[in-house]
């Protein structure tokens, strides 16, 4: 087994900032201000954020950091460290659709900014993302989050947090082509460390919700991921809309799945098609689970907790249908382990990670076990993150922490 199965996923955030810093000496021949923006895992409520629903993330320790000086002119440069590529683009030509490059989410972001009223100045970039790629953990928002903060504070502009979620949102909208809501980019602007964040998607309302530290969270990494993610990502979001313009001719005031009660969306299911009926029940259900889940972790009900956790899962793999077999592996083998309380894929499926609560004392064998036994069955190496709930986006100064 290979050894990276075995680690905790820790980083070595002491020397984080100083390898970006010196990376951006190297390319640029200057100094610069660091930021960084955390990746998040969603604890429950998946596909509920574009539905007006409710959401319970929670920002962890891996984190997009970017480095940024100012520029004397319009443009910018941004290199990549995971790419190991440096891209030019100027502030005065950045409206195009997407192109399916990594430079689509830092045109997005300048973009968005720039057609909200904020005057940007050039700036040089240096970008290193920890989140892992492609897994659920949020790497796109850190990353989106991060570069909004940077280009932002080195133009001298201070943009509200909320407006820098909803440009972020938008910039990945129309840049990028995702649809996604708006929980990713939340997470990583109001997150708190050692609490969890309940998120009403609709009102934008939250509270956070303090996670027992007799409890961890870990992650577990099926290395992955599907190629049919995106597509059916948008797919989903389509069925959704479908289901609630067919509802609101029997159900007035009716605006989003938010709105939908389960008794009622059984009463009509005969105007849905089967598959949308699914869909929708999903989100319905995963909607009331978000708030049994909140009361559960409030009470330290961690049985509560994972019990809807397990079937949070069966209505994603059934109802809505973006699990996929190595995540149905890993929640089926964490439910045989002792110390675990609940398993669900998070993240928007088809390949990714599943979430795990597990009992703090076990949470160092819950990882040598889920890793072993995953590769034996499938031949491939998980990796295994113990996590801690994370502080949101800002500055990190040389003290080592942020600045909002």
């Amino acid at each position: 087994m290979r050894k990276e199965a075995m680690i905790a996923g820790i980083v070595n955030r002491e020397s984080a900032d100083s390898r970006i810093a010196a990376l951006f000496r190297e390319k640029f021949g200057a100094t610069a201000r660091i930021f960084r923006a955390p990746g998040r895992v969603n604890l429950i409520g998946e596909h509920t954020d574009y539905n007006d629903g409710f959401v319970l993330p929670a920002a962890i320790g891996f984190y997009a950091w970017v480095a940024a000086a100012k520029r004397q002119d319009r443009g910018l440069r941004v290199y990549s460290d995971l790419y190991d590529e440096k891209i030019a683009l100027s502030l005065d030509g950045l409206a195009s659709p997407p192109r399916g490059h990594w430079s689509d989410f830092i045109r997005g972001v300048a973009a968005t900014l720039q057609d909200a009223g904020h005057k940007l100045t050039g700036a040089n970039v240096v970008i290193h993302g920890e989140v892992p790629l492609g897994a659920g953990l949020s790497s796109s928002a850190s990353l989106e989050v991060g570069v909004a903060l940077a280009l932002s504070s080195v133009s001298g502009i201070e943009v509200p947090r909320l407006e820098l979620v909803r440009l972020c949102q938008r910039a990945e909208h129309e840049y990028v082509g995702t649809r996604c809501g708006i929980m990713d980019q939340f997470a990583a602007c109001f997150s708190e460390a050692g609490h969890a964040l309940l998120l009403d998607c609709r009102s934008l309302d939250y509270r956070l919700v303090p996670i027992p530290p007799n409890l961890r969270l870990v992650v577990c990494n099926s290395m992955v991921r599907h190629e049919l993610a995106s597509g059916e990502y948008n797919l989903r979001r389509s069925d959704c809309e479908t289901g609630v313009k067919l509802l609101q001719a029997h159900l007035p005031g009716v605006r989003a799945l938010r709105d939908v009660e389960l008794k009622d969306l059984k009463h009509d299911c005969s105007v849905l098609p089967e598959r949308v009926y699914r869909r929708c029940r999903h989100v319905v259900t995963e909607n009331q689970r978000v708030i049994k889940a909140v009361n559960a972790l409030e009470a330290a009900d961690a049985e509560l907790f994972g019990q809807l956790m397990y079937q949070s899962h069966a209505s994603l793999r059934e109802d809505y249908e973006v699990s996929c077999r190595e995540l149905d592996l890993l929640v089926a083998l964490a439910s045989t382990i002792p110390g675990v309380f609940g398993a669900r894929m998070t993240g928007g499926g088809f390949g990714g990670c599943t979430v795990n609560l597990v009992r703090a004392e076990s949470a160092a064998d819950f990882q040598v076990r889920i890793a072993q036994t995953y590769a034996k069955e499938t031949g491939i190496a998980p990796l295994v993150y113990v996590c801690e709930p994370a502080q949101s986006a800002g500055e990190w100064n040389r003290a080592g922490s942020d600045r909002a």
